[in-house]
């Protein structure tokens, strides 16, 4: 089994940057929406009266990954399954979060603010062939999608702006 462990660790208005892991090791990071607290386990109700579509995180749990063709990307691309609220979450590469709509997005992060990812496809390349190389051997693939915060969401705000004193943060609508 191929296990990914995403660890949620600092967010904002409008975005979330979380840990991966792949069998205990650091692979890199991701950039996903904004994490609005879903959980797989609640309603579908519930999780559509929270989310907001195309600016929202997927809710947190363990899923099943697969790969098949994308129609939007056009090629094949890793898949969550059975993710309660979305449909066609994938991963892939981009930068900010209005290239997610829920998607989870590979990359590094720099830490001075959670919208934005580089080196995407330098990160994608290698997870993807790692889960490509799993399910070609008939293993299963999983991840864990956890809220992890290292610290609150005012702290996150405060180091944020101690790493670029410069520039203005508004971060009115967290909680």
């Amino acid at each position: 089994m191929l296990y990914l462990r995403l660890e949620r660790k600092v967010r904002n208005q409008t975005a979330t940057i979380s840990q991966l892991y792949v069998n205990g090791k650091f692979e890199c990071f991701v950039l996903e929406d904004r994490d609005r607290d879903l959980l797989k386990e609640m309603t579908p109700a519930v999780i559509a009266g929270i989310k907001v579509y195309g600016r929202t995180a997927i809710p947190a749990g363990q899923y099943k990954i697969i790969v098949n063709r994308s129609t939007r990307f056009k090629r094949d691309l890793p898949l969550l399954l059975e993710v309660p609220g979305f449909s066609g979450i994938r991963i892939h590469s981009g930068n900010s979060s209005a290239d997610t709509e829920g998607c989870l997005l590979p990359g590094s992060w720099d830490g001075k603010g959670a919208d934005w990812i580089s080196n995407s496809r330098k990160a994608f390349d290698p997870l993807f062939q790692k889960i490509q190389k799993a399910l070609a051997a008939k293993e299963r693939v999983i991840i864990d999608v956890l809220q992890k915060y290292a610290v609150t969401d005012a702290e996150a705000i405060a180091y944020q702006a101690m790493l670029d004193p410069g520039k203005q943060l508004d971060f009115t609508e967290i909680a």
